[in-house]
């Protein structure tokens, strides 16, 4: 039995969710997303109260019922409050900056890169912090690691771009010949 897909989920009276056959539509303002849950779970809404559950007693559809139920708590969740996920640039010369719908960064390479901030993210950069914000938590997280990936810390400076709560495990240098 799934202990997450049994939960409910209580969405605020500002999202409005609608099922029609095995698609759920939400809509919080202007903002709007849907689930396609391909049929592999049963979906009941009533009033602001969504609940699932597993379409057979197959061991895949009780693992999509699980699935989806975060899902659908993700999305109302990234509709009323948002995701935000922020990087801290360390090192001598690194900057970077948001020029229009591109974020200009500058980490020791040869040349600049520009990443292209995609569609439903906001990105600020404010000193040597970048903040990444969205409605989609997956989009969030893939911006945020394809960011850190152009120059991940390195273990004895800490130099590079990292998670704010992400800690370093420094190393040792080389010590002198005595």
């Amino acid at each position: 039995m799934s202990r997450i897909g049994k939960k409910i989920i209580e969405a605020p009276a500002a999202v409005k969710m609608t099922v029609d056959g095995a698609i759920i539509s939400f809509e919080s303002g202007k903002n709007k997303a849907t689930l396609d849950t391909k049929g592999n779970v049963g979906i009941n809404i009533e009033g602001q109260i969504l609940t699932f559950s597993a379409a057979s007693d197959s061991k895949e559809h009780r693992a999509f019922w699980g699935t989806y139920r975060a899902l659908s708590a993700n999305i109302i969740t990234g509709l009323t409050t948002g995701f935000s996920k922020q990087l801290e640039i360390n090192g001598v010369g690194y900057k970077a900056a948001v020029k229009g719908k591109v974020l200009n960064l500058q980490l020791g390479h040869s040349h600049d890169i520009n990443y292209d901030i995609r569609e439903g993210l906001e990105m600020k950069v404010e000193k040597n912090v970048i903040t990444i914000s969205g409605i989609d938590n997956q989009k969030v997280g893939q911006a945020a690691a394809e960011i850190r990936a152009f120059r991940p810390p390195e273990p004895y400076k800490g130099k590079g771009v990292k998670y704010m709560d992400e800690h370093i495990i420094r190393k040792a240098g080389k010590t002198g010949a005595k």
